[in-house]
């Protein structure tokens, strides 16, 4: 099994769909349905609970409403698009306009795909099938908890607080993102972390954890690096 494929299965892969939408009976109707078609689903009613959402947590894809309160769809779209780690980030826009101009308006500002309301669930689900599919593949972010890396910018942040990491640091971050909650000893962690030929005695290892857990843990934020006595280390979130 790969390190990506583990990364996918450790990071329970349904799918997750983030739906913003301010009327509350359509919010909680097209949770609902697609909770049941096996998609993981978060919802968000207004514009900056959407963006303070996502800046959480990427979804796979993103529903979202073009006429929200205080920040429309088009400007929520329109702010993810400028940050380089959403541009590929799949958006379906839900909207009661159906005219031509609004369509080319909605893709224009960088929406891939736009839905006319109201419609079938299982027209959403096929446009929502469509675009997962042709999603570049996500293996370069990595998550857990409130925790992301970008290993193609070598970008890692906490609750949307950016980590400033040492490479050794680094790397023991992003093994233990590709295999959340599983104990490592810190034998198993100089064979799969540092390079092949270098020597490091174990308590390097403990060294490094403790660097890494003084970037990774800040203000009232818990510690999700496990010490397991006599058996080593996991990435873990106590609150689960």
């Amino acid at each position: 099994m790969t390190d990506a494929h583990e990364a996918r299965e450790g990071t329970a892969r349904k799918p997750y769909l983030l739906v913003v939408e301010d009327d509350e009976a359509l919010l909680m109707m097209l949770r609902y349905n697609l909770e049941k078609l096996g998609y993981e689903v978060g919802v968000a009613e207004d514009g900056p609970s959407a963006l303070a959402q996502v800046a959480l947590r990427r979804p796979d894809l993103l529903l979202l409403d073009w006429m929200l309160p205080s920040l429309s769809g088009l400007d929520v779209c329109r702010r993810l698009r400028e940050q380089e780690v959403m541009r590929t980030l799949p958006i379906i826009m839900l909207t009661a306009r159906a005219g031509e101009a609004d369509n080319i308006r909605g893709l224009d500002i960088g929406a891939d795909d736009y839905v006319v309301k109201p419609c079938s669930i299982e027209a959403l689900q096929a446009r929502i099938r469509a675009l997962l599919r042709r999603a570049p593949p996500a293996d370069h972010m990595l998550r857990f908890a409130d925790v992301t890396l970008d290993t193609v910018a070598h970008r890692a942040e906490r609750n949307g607080r950016t980590l400033a990491l040492g490479p050794t640091e680094y790397r023991i971050l992003e093994f233990f993102l590709r295999h959340p909650r599983q104990v490592f000893s810190r034998e198993d962690l100089l064979q799969r972390v540092w390079e092949r030929g270098v020597h490091v005695e174990l308590r390097t290892v403990d060294v490094h954890i403790r660097r890494l857990r003084l970037t990774l843990n800040g203000p009232g934020e818990s510690d999700i690096v496990r010490t397991v006595r006599a058996a080593g280390y996991a990435l873990d979130d106590p609150s689960q």
